[in-house]
C-alpha cells in the first residue's frame, strides 16, 4: 500500500509499515526546549524520580526567548534549565555563548536531519520539516515523557498536498506562499495534518523559503509541514558535522492524501496577514491602498530572521532613512547570522538607515521584551502570528510580511510597495 513522506518516517522509526490514523509508539531523534518551557519539563522529569535521560544527546535546550534574562523572573526561569543543563553535562545546550533561536540554530548546527523524528516544547518546531523531517511541538509534560523514554506516542496524521507551480516573482518569498496557503485553509483547516509542501516551485526555493514555509504549517492547524530533500537541502548539509547520517524518504506517486490544493505562484502578489488571524491574507496592492500608518516595524524570528532576509532587508535600506515617526527593529536568527551579517556590511546599512539591530531572541515576536507595542501602535511584522495582543498591548494592531515589504514600509512609514521606492 503507498505512503506518504511522513508514513514513511514513522514507518522507518517503528519498524513497520504505518498509516494515517494509526496510534504508534516512535522514537525521537531530537527533543528540543527553550528556556520559556524546559522548565516545566524538568519539573516533571525530577517528580518522576528518574535520574538519568534515555537520550541526553538527543535533547537540546536552547535559551532564546527572554535571553539575556529581561527581569527577575525570566532570570530565576533560566536558571532552572541552566543548572539541570549542567547536572546532565548537556552536550546540546546554547546559552548566551552560543545563542540563537532554536528553530534556527538547530539546523544551523546540522542537529536535525532528513529522516529524524523531531519534538519540541514550542508550536513552530515544525519548521524543520523543510530538512525532510517530522518535525512537531509538543506540550511540556509531553517532552518529559520523551525524555524519560526516549520516545512518544503519535497519530500518524493523514496529509493535505500542496502543489506548488511557476516560478516565484522577485518580491515573492516563502512567507507569500505559505500566507497563501493559510489564506485558503483558515487557521484550522489543516488540523492535525500534514502539510506536504510540493511541485515545481519548490525548485526555486532557498532552503530560507523553505523554512520560513515550514514554520507557519501551524497557522493553519497542521501537525507538522513537510518538503522532501532534494540537491537544493543536500547543498545546505554539506558543510555541517550532521548529528546523524541522513534518511531520504520521498512519498509514493499514488499515494493517498485527503486534500489537494494547486496555487499557481506566478500569479501571487507579496501577501500581507491583516489583523488578527494569519489566515486573513490580502495582496500588497490593497494594502498599499488602504494606506496604513506603522509605527513598528519588525524583521526577524524564527520565520523570517535568517541571512537571507537580512540581505533583503538590507538591499532596500542601503543609503535610505527610517522614517521619521517609524522604529524599525531588525533581529538576526543566530549568533553566526549577526557575523555574517556584520562581515558583509549589512549592520552598518541597518543603522545609518536608523534600524536597531539586536542579538538574537524571541523576544519582540511573542510581545516579551525588545519590542513591545503600546496602545494603538500598528505594527508591520516578519513573524508567525498576529493575534489581538500578541506583540503587547490587545488594542495594537500587526500586519505580517515577507522582508522586503517590512523594509520598503519601514521608509515610507506606512505599508508599502518594495518596486515604488
Amino acid at each position: 500500500m503507498p505512503q506518504t513522506i511522513t508514513e514513511k518516517i514513522f514507518s522507518d522509526h517503528v519498524g513497520r509499515k504505518v498509516y494515517a490514523g494509526e496510534i504508534i509508539r516512535s522514537n525521537i531523534d531530537m527533543v528540543i526546549g527553550n528556556d520559556i518551557t524546559t522548565p516545566i519539563s524538568i519539573k516533571a522529569f525530577e517528580d518522576s524520580g528518574v535520574e538519568k535521560l534515555a537520550n541526553p544527546d538527543g535533547f537540546s535546550i536552547v535559551m532564546d526567548h527572554f535571553i539575556p534574562a529581561k527581569d527577575i523572573a525570566s532570570a530565576n526561569q533560566a536558571k532552572i534549565s541552566r543548572d539541570f543543563a549542567y547536572k546532565h553535562n548537556l552536550k546540546h545546550f546554547f546559552d548566551e555563548k552560543d545563542m540563537g533561536i532554536e528553530h534556527a540554530l538547530l539546523p544551523e548546527k546540522g542537529l536535525v536531519v532528513p529522516g529524524d523524528v523531531i519534538i519540541g516544547a514550542d508550536s513552530h518546531t515544525c519548521t524543520h520539516g523543510a530538512l525532510g523531517a517530522f518535525s512537531t511541538g509538543m506540550g511540556s509534560t509531553d517532552i518529559s515523557f520523551a525524555l524519560i523514554t526516549g520516545g512518544n506516542w503519535f497519530k500518524v496524521p493523514q496529509a493535505i498536498k500542496v502543489v506548488f507551480s511557476g516560478k516565484p516573482g522577485e518580491l515573492i518569498y516563502g512567507k507569500d506562499l505559505i500566507l497563501e496557503v493559510i489564506r485558503q485553509l483558515g487557521v484550522d483547516g489543516a488540523l492535525y495534518k500534514t502539510l506536504e509542501f510540493t511541485g515545481d516551485t519548490i525548485g526555486y526555493l532557498s532552503m530560507d523559503d523553505r523554512f520560513s514555509l515550514c514554520n507557519m504549517a501551524i497557522e493553519a492547524g497542521a501537525k507538522n509541514g513537510i518538503i522532501a530533500v532534494d540537491n537544493i537541502t543536500r547543498e545546505f548539509l554539506a558543510d555541517k558535522e550532521l548529528a546523524r547520517e541522513p534518511k531520504e524518504f520521498y512519498s509514493d506517486d499514488d499515494a493517498s492524501y485527503v486534500q489537494t490544493i494547486y496555487i499557481d505562484v506566478s500569479k501571487l502578489e507579496p501577501m500581507i496577514a491583516y489583523p488578527s488571524l494569519p489566515s486573513n491574507g490580502k495582496p500588497l496592492s490593497r494594502a498599499v491602498s488602504d494606506d496604513i500608518a506603522v509605527d513598528q516595524v519588525f524583521i526577524g524570528s524564527c520565520t523570517n530572521g535568517r541571512l537571507e532576509d537580512l540581505r533583503i532587508a538590507a538591499k532596500i535600506l542601503k543609503g535610505k532613512k527610517v522614517a521619521r515617526k517609524t522604529r524599525l527593529i531588525i533581529t538576526p536568527a543566530t549568533q553566526k547570522i549577526s557575523l555574517q551579517a556584520q562581515k558583509e556590511g549589512l549592520v552598518e546599512i541597518f543603522i545609518q538607515a536608523g534600524a536597531l539591530f539586536s542579538n538574537p531572541t524571541c523576544g519582540a515576536c511573542l510581545g516579551g521584551y525588545m519590542g513591545i507595542l503600546g496602545k494603538d501602535e500598528v505594527c508591520i511584522s516578519t513573524t508567525n502570528r498576529n493575534f489581538v495582543g500578541r506583540m503587547g498591548d490587545r488594542s495594537s494592531k500587526i500586519y505580517l510580511a515577507n522582508s522586503a515589504v517590512a523594509a520598503a514600509s519601514a521608509v515610507e512609514g506606512k505599508i508599502a510597495n518594495p518596486e515604488a521606492l
